[in-house]
């Protein structure tokens, strides 16, 4: 398994596992989390041009990706019903998708970060059962709810070593 930098030529398979990602949002219970086409292309070539936009491959074909940068999101200036554990310099986790060929790999791309910083934060929808789940499992901590810029609620995790 090897994680990299994603590179334009990557831009067609990165497009269609996060279809394939809206697709089974939808069919599990979370249809509105990525509607529109979220993420676009635009999105991920800022992504990929800022250096924050990675690939997972496994037998030279990519099976997941993520977005994770250093520095603070300002969608975590504001949070309510809770707080963050830690008001350290962290690491942003977003936009992860899999194929769903490799078990895990939330996992792996959270172990990943945690190699980059030792304090961690990612949000996700509260209709993303999956992904709540990894969250938990790997020993995420829920701080409460965090405001995208269209309004949307989501909730806000952390993790720190």
């Amino acid at each position: 398994m090897l994680i990299r930098n994603a590179v334009q030529k990557d831009l067609p398979q990165i497009m269609k596992i996060y279809e394939n990602a809206r697709s089974y949002m939808r069919k599990t219970g979370n249809p509105t989390q990525w509607s529109g086409g979220y993420p676009g292309e635009d999105v991920i070539r800022r992504d990929m041009d800022e250096g924050n936009f990675y690939v997972c491959e496994n037998e030279n074909r990519i099976v997941g990706v993520f977005t994770f940068f250093m520095g603070g999101d300002p969608n975590y200036i504001r949070i309510d019903q809770g707080s963050w554990h830690s008001d350290a310099p962290y690491g942003t986790i977003h936009r992860v998708a899999s194929d769903g060929s490799i078990r895990g790999f939330a996992s792996i791309c959270f172990s990943f970060c945690l190699e980059k910083c030792s304090y961690l934060r990612i949000d996700t929808h509260r209709d993303n059962r999956p992904m709540q789940k990894a969250l938990h499992k790997f020993g995420f901590r829920q701080c409460g709810i965090v405001y995208m810029e269209d309004g949307t609620e989501r909730i806000a995790f952390d993790f720190n070593l």
